[in-house]
């Protein structure tokens, strides 16, 4: 197999394209690093397509490995024919291969391996031909040996189609006929374990759904209903079509003989090949759904992270609570901590909630206080309704957001927090932690596990190596596509810089301490283990504001810092307009001279080109910035029971799954928007029309206060 021409034609990409990003894939470069600066070898492509460009690859290769594994195990044994050779280079999955392998895989004891010792291999062979004339009992008595435990012609026979039945079994044609036709004609069915239990499966308690239609965020239900021993789960084929499929290959007619191989044949589908393809096709819509599951989470987890920040404000982070009181932190507008408090403002004592406003409303007059952020944990109802309460009485113009906490326990638990706040307890930190993700969502949630932020579902069930794979690559494309202030950032973010491991991060971090501020990104080369080719990767993805050369406060990598002084120069400008941020009309003197024309006197590719106008027309930009910013609230609050039918309401979108969308709209609980209710178009998956953290208008379609659920619909023409 010629892997780039597969993965060309697979992609539909020209093949030069696919050359380029395997060399530069094999050559360590990283996905960020190849999305943003080689874009003239990759003809421009994302690094969303790169990382399945680059999946692939790794499944493709380890196909590869694992034929020439089987082809040598076979060989070994001296079994390879022309056949099994042609077979093995044409199969296109794992599977496929295995199948092949099946036959001369080295096998646990089995029934057809107690008969090969017992020497009835000769007998199955005689029995398998289906000679009319055999008799197979007369020749069966001939391999009657006490000895040998073949007591009697009967106990051969059974030996002998036992032979047959696992010879049946490991066809590997056949089975992937089986397979096709459970995949067609299955149906996942389910049963519960005790039906009169009342559990979270109980629309499962009598389930079924045609294989190839069964969705993905099903089969992860039923998966865990069963380990949690709730649900019978099986796969349920028409019997007589899976047994006449196997009869029909190996049945030659109805002699004493073909009655023995059609035996042998019931007992090999029903014994061996059913529980087996079960297995197989079972693991496979879990491993379908277990990847579209992690490409969901990733896409919500992408969407949250790029969230527009909430910049130069200074930002009172509350941690809710109710025995200990909620935390208190006001951060100012760079994430440094000014105060710390404790107001007990949801205990229900009037005392106490007035001198927690006083506290409060003290805080934000002392410090100039904007925006509140309020965790969305425990007590998250009363502290938001105090809040509300609060912001009428005072002067100062506040508005408050309840922010997402998950995973905020995590963090200030974590050795990295325990370094950042040394004198503050966990509870503390946490309400830090809630402050910092209002203003700047990336730069403060890089700090926890992806996996405790909690977007997405069943994301424990997942499995563990390929979601933080996923999911660090997320991070990954996200703060490089953002940049990071070299002089502030912390060595959890900057680890997440293309080329930049922990350990080095650390050593940026120790140098900034140890000589002060960086002047310009050359400086990188002075710091412990970051070579230059570590600097190739990473220079361009740090910022340095401030510094010796404007350039350096800008997404163009140094590599073109030669080409972008000749375009500022053929566009009538010079580098100190640059450093005054009066380079904005630079994208229209471009034009009129012509893009191409300034790449190929710049000696660089158009694309580059581009990527450089765009950022000298605004240095120091962060593409978050262009993106609507997060709906404040003022104390236009309502509890669940106050909601109607009718009502439209704002609200953001919190997350996004299989089924729809949660979005919060004010009151403790969000609300689900089913796929039904997204758009008027037909949608595959929700994502095709929301993304976590987009700002919607909703109508309220019911209330169920009792179980705490709200139904809602974007579909706002639609009255019915």
């Amino acid at each position: 197999m010629n892997i780039n021409q597969t993965l060309a034609a697979e992609f539909k990409l020209r093949q030069e394209q696919i050359d380029n990003t395997v060399s530069l894939i094999d050559d360590g470069k990283t996905i960020p690093f190849i999305a943003r600066y080689r874009k003239e070898l990759t003809g421009s492509l994302d690094d969303q397509l790169l990382r399945e460009i680059f999946d692939r690859l790794t499944y493709l290769r380890n196909l590869e490995k694992r034929k020439q594994e089987i082809s040598d195990a076979i060989t070994a044994q001296d079994k390879m024919t022309d056949e099994i050779a042609a077979a093995i280079s044409k199969a296109a999955t794992l599977v496929e291969v295995e199948d092949i392998y099946r036959p001369f895989k080295p096998k646990r004891k089995t029934r057809a391996s107690v008969a090969r010792e017992r020497g009835l291999e000769t007998l199955s062979a005689l029995v398998a031909m289906q000679d009319p004339k055999t008799d197979p009992q007369a020749e069966a008595a001939k391999f009657i040996d006490e000895e040998k435990g073949v007591p009697d012609a009967d106990s051969a026979l059974q030996g002998a189609m036992d032979i047959i039945a696992e010879d049946v079994s490991d066809d590997a044609e056949l089975r992937k006929k089986l397979r096709a036709l459970f995949i067609k004609t299955g149906m996942m069915t389910s049963a519960a374990v005790d039906p009169e239990e009342e559990t979270v499966y109980k629309n499962y308690y009598e389930f079924s759904e045609p294989v190839f239609r069964i969705a993905g965020h099903r089969v992860l239900a039923l998966d865990r209903g069963e380990r949690e021993d709730k649900l019978k789960v099986s796969i349920v084929v028409p019997d007589e079509s899976g047994v006449k499929t196997v009869t029909d290959k190996y049945v030659k007619n109805s002699s004493l003989c073909g009655e023995l191989v059609k035996l042998a044949c019931e007992d090999s589908y029903k014994r061996l090949i059913f529980p087996s393809i079960e297995r197989e096709i079972r693991a496979e819509l879990t491993e379908k759904a277990a990847e579209s599951a992690i490409k969901v989470f990733a896409s919500n987890l992408r969407q949250l992270l790029m969230q527009a920040p909430v910049k130069n404000s200074v930002a009172l982070g509350l941690d809710p609570g109710y025995r200990t009181g909620c935390k208190i932190a006001v951060v100012d507008g760079t994430g440094k901590v000014l105060d710390t408090g404790v107001a007990y403002i949801t205990t229900g004592e009037q005392r106490k909630i007035e001198q927690g406003k006083v506290l409060i409303k003290g805080l934000i007059q002392k410090h100039g206080v904007s925006i509140i952020a309020i965790g969305n944990g425990t007590a998250s109802r009363e502290s938001e309704a105090f809040v509300a309460e609060l912001i009428k009485e005072i002067p100062q113009k506040v508005s408050y957001m309840v922010v997402s906490e998950a995973g905020a326990s995590v963090y200030s638990a974590s050795k990295l927090a325990a370094e950042e706040f040394p004198e503050y307890d966990v509870s503390l930190r946490s309400a830090v932690s809630i402050a910092r993700r209002l203003q700047d969502p990336l730069a403060e949630l890089v700090k926890i596990d992806p996996k405790a932020i909690g977007v997405g579902q069943y994301q424990h069930d997942m499995p563990k190596a390929r979601m933080d794979e996923a999911l660090t690559g997320v991070v990954e494309d996200c703060v490089n596509s953002v940049g990071v202030d070299l002089n502030t950032a912390s060595h959890s973010l900057l680890s997440y810089i293309s080329g930049i491991n922990a350990s080095i991060a650390k050593n940026i971090v120790a140098y900034r301490e140890e000589n002060g501020c960086f002047t310009d990104r050359k400086q990188l080369l002075k710091v412990a283990k970051l070579g230059p080719k570590a600097y190739e990767q990473c220079a361009g993805f740090l910022r340095v504001a401030d510094g010796k050369n404007p350039l350096d406060n800008t997404a163009v990598h140094p590599e073109s810092y030669e080409a972008a002084k000749k375009i500022i120069d053929e566009c009538g400008f010079t580098l100190a307009d640059l450093s005054e941020n009066k380079t904005a009309e630079i994208p229209a003197a471009a034009q009129k001279i012509g893009i191409s024309k300034i790449a190929e006197n710049a000696g660089i590719g158009v694309p580059t080109v581009n990527d450089i106008l765009k950022e000298l027309s605004k240095p120091g930009r962060d593409p978050r910035d262009e993106l609507p910013p997060p709906l404040m609230r003022s104390g236009d609050i309502m509890e669940l029971k106050d909601l109607k039918p009718g009502m439209e309401l704002m609200g953001t979108v919190r997350n996004v799954i299989d089924f729809g969308c949660f979005v919060d709209i004010g009151v403790h609980e969000d609300g689900l928007v089913h796929i039904s209710q997204i758009c008027d178009r037909f949608i595959k998956h929700p994502l095709e029309a929301v993304k976590v953290g987009e700002i919607v208008k909703v109508r309220v379609l019911d209330v169920d206060v009792k179980r705490k659920r709200i139904s809602l619909t974007m579909k706002l023409n639609d009255k019915k």
